[in-house]
């Protein structure tokens, strides 16, 4: 019998070491319940995936354990608790963990500067070493210490330790010291960069709210936001920040969307406007009543979205995950072999050189660039694309971006307004043009659909529901019901067809809308809408990013879309299909692939459900406040902007050329300083550059991905 999985996530206090984080999600991953584990080191923040029927606080704890082994001081805390305080689980200022290493840096340093500066005795000079070593190092060797007796050998603690003490072996005392120094150095400046970049993470998400002004029988009181219900009451006073999801019941003013779309120009609002959690009132009063709670606003789930996003690594992180796996012990392997065998089997070789060859094989193969700078990248591209309104769900969906060939859109919404207008009645004979729009609007009165609303809004009168019975909404045809006993048929052709309902056909470029009575045709109302201002220049981006083809499906008439699709300058059109034909379309055009390429589809997150799941990739547009949308798609775009699509596969290939430089810089500085180490020429000083240097480099690299520019 299958059960349920419960899903868990805590911070973890501390985490400061990317190698260690995959070790503890490996053996997390084993503990007897647990069916997915993840230490996400970026977001330090440990996820755990388990049956309902285990007892999730029993298992933390035994993580916990796991975590103290492998990396002995990272505390495993309740995430509620730190993830907005320290805005993304983990971000905070300089601690009083990183002031001791550098107090502990300045003064090993300063010894060791004294030291080779002053004309000392060959005894003082050893012991001053030896002092600053056990200053900067003695961390490092007390857990490398640790982590040996608990079977974890492989680390960079264990590296260190053996490179240095062996330097010290050899009488190598200022080198040994030097790089040591070095990689503490590197090391501190190492973790600076990465918590800059989390802090810069963290500040584009620092958009959730701290408290409400709840209005009272008593008057108003200011509060936390969760303890606002829905149907309360709440003040936004000029300059804060909207605290949830609702609507403007009194007041005008205007508000900032930039932080959830990415949009510099404020927003005007009014009484019945919408407003979202995460908005800045930019200078009315606002009143407003409260539609979502806290959890269920737009700010609590893009967070958590940006957040998770991380938890779905992409092929290229996978690869390097196991990559560092094996890499590591097979270079700790060679260099013991090129310490020892050379000097057994080559005339006049010394032990002390090749040991010496040795250990900067041992410095050089920590690879800390890679495990920590690839991931760092992905989350930098996800979060930059965040600042632009894009919310990109998994780094998986990040790097898949990079291969779309084909772009699949749908029309109504999409690459149209989707705000709809009766332009033009025509009743035929017999029959009045309001009494044509009165039927029409009454089929329409449970109708959430744009089309429908524009016909009861352009009727402008009350619908009294109460008099339709038998409602009947036929998905890709129509609406049947019966109005005072009469029965209405509201749709395009194909229910007139359906309904064998003798009608006159129409040729235009709006949306045509049949209705019958009693199944005899009454006439039409054509229905207009706009192409996006920005829907040509969408087109125009993509082809510049080299897709191939651009295709519009719509259930419109097949006049209406083949005269968008030429003006947008669409490749194909297909017109006049179903919800299930959408479907089809889609899996055919991905069976006619010659290439490996990607199928993005495009829609509007909640008609277009199906299509978007179905889709190598699917996009939803116009993500506002639309639940489906962000449920539906593995991408959202905050607003109405197609263009946003080719901003979108921008980030994602410019987050690619990021990663695969790191990669080559990476391995190709390592193998370099590894071909010269084993002929010795590299000394434990550039041993350590091509360590600790390359990572800074690659991790500050990484950095640069968070810059987007906005189409």
């Amino acid at each position: 019998m299958k059960h349920n999985t419960i899903k868990k996530e805590w911070a973890l206090e501390g985490l400061g070491c990317g190698i260690c984080a995959e070790k503890m999600e490996n053996q997390i991953s084993k503990l007897q319940g647990v069916q997915r584990a993840r230490v996400d080191y970026i977001g330090r923040k440990l996820t755990i995936e388990a049956d309902e029927k285990q007892e999730i606080i029993q298992l933390v704890k035994e993580a916990a354990k796991i975590i103290d082994r492998i990396e002995p001081g990272v505390k495993v805390q309740s995430l509620e608790k730190n993830r907005y305080k320290r805005k993304l689980s983990g971000v905070q200022d300089e601690d009083d963990k990183s002031k001791d290493n550098r107090r502990r840096l300045f003064l090993g340093g300063g010894i060791f500067a004294l030291t080779m500066t002053l004309n000392l005795s060959d005894n003082l000079s050893l012991g001053l070493f030896l002092l600053s070593y056990i200053i900067v190092g003695g961390g490092i060797l007390l857990r490398a210490g640790k982590n040996i007796i608990r079977g974890q050998v492989f680390d960079e603690n264990f590296l260190m330790g053996i490179a240095t003490l062996g330097a010290f072996a050899i009488g190598e005392y200022p080198e040994a010291v030097a790089v040591m120094l070095f990689y503490r150095v590197g090391e501190y400046f190492q973790d600076l960069a990465v918590n800059r970049s989390r802090k810069s993470i963290g500040e584009l998400m620092d958009i959730r709210p701290e408290f409400a002004h709840l209005k009272t029988p008593e008057g108003v009181r200011k509060v936390a936001p969760e303890e606002v219900r829905v149907g309360d009451v709440i003040i936004v006073k000029p300059g804060e920040r909207v605290p949830l999801d609702g609507k403007v019941i009194e007041g005008m003013s205007s508000v900032d969307t930039s932080a959830l779309t990415g949009e510099s120009m404020p927003r005007d609002v009014k009484a019945e406007s919408s407003l979202l959690s995460g908005f800045i009132n930019k200078n009315g009063v606002l009143t407003m009543e409260v539609l979502k709670e806290l959890q269920d606003s737009t700010v609590s789930r893009i967070l958590e979205l940006v957040e998770n996003a991380s938890s779905r690594k992409a092929p290229t992180e996978n690869f390097i995950t196991k990559f560092a796996r094996y890499y590591t012990p097979v270079v700790v392997i060679t260099a013991l072999l090129l310490a020892v065998i050379p000097p057994l089997v080559l005339p006049g070789a010394l032990f002390s050189d090749w040991m010496y060859r040795g250990l900067v094989f041992l410095v050089i193969s920590c690879p800390c660039a890679l495990v920590i700078s690839i991931p760092l990248g992905f989350f930098g591209g996800i979060g930059g694309a965040s600042k632009s309104g894009i919310l990109i769900k998994g780094s998986n969906y990040l790097e898949a971006l990079n291969n779309v060939e084909t772009v699949i859109f749908d029309k109504t919404g999409t690459l149209t307004e989707g705000v709809f207008k009766v332009r033009n009645i025509v009743a035929e004979k017999g029959f009045s043009a309001e009494e044509l729009l009165k039927y029409a609007a009454y089929a329409e009165g449970y109708s959430n659909h744009p089309i429908g609303i524009s016909i009861v809004d352009a009727y402008n009168k009350e619908v009294n529901t109460k008099e339709l019975s038998n409602y009947e909404e036929i998905p890709g045809y129509g609406i049947k019901v019966y109005y005072r006993d009469k029965e209405v048929l509201v749709g395009n052709s194909k229910l007139m067809d359906r309904e064998k309902i003798k009608y006159q056909g129409v040729k235009t470029l709006g949306t045509v809308i049949y209705i019958a009575v009693n199944q005899e045709y009454m006439g039409y109302i054509e229905i207009a809408d706009e192409i996006k201002k920005d829907g040509v220049l969408a087109i125009k981006l993509l082809k510049a990013l080299g897709v191939k083809n651009t295709v519009m499906l719509t259930g419109d008439s097949k006049s209406v879309g083949e005269e968008i699709g030429r003006k947008l300058g669409i490749d194909q059109v297909y017109a006049e299909l179903l919800p299930d034909e959408k479907v089809q379309k889609l899996e055919e055009i991905e069976g006619k692939r010659i290439t490996k390429g990607k199928v993005l589809f495009v829609g509007d997150g909640i008609n277009d459900a199906p299509v978007l799941a179905k889709a190598d990739v699917g996009v939803a547009m116009g993500g506002l406040g639309s639940d489906a949308a962000i449920e539906a798609a593995d991408v959202v775009i905050m607003n109405d902007e197609p263009s946003k699509i080719a901003t979108a596969i921008g980030i994602g290939r410019r987050t690619r050329d990021i990663v695969w430089q790191n990669i080559i810089l990476a391995l190709g500085v390592k193998l370099i300083f590894l071909v010269l180490g084993a002929m010795g020429v590299a000394t434990l000083w550039e041993a350590v550059f091509a360590d600790v240097g390359v990572a800074l480099l690659a991790i500050l690299n990484a950095m640069r991905v968070m810059q987007v520019k906005n189409n």
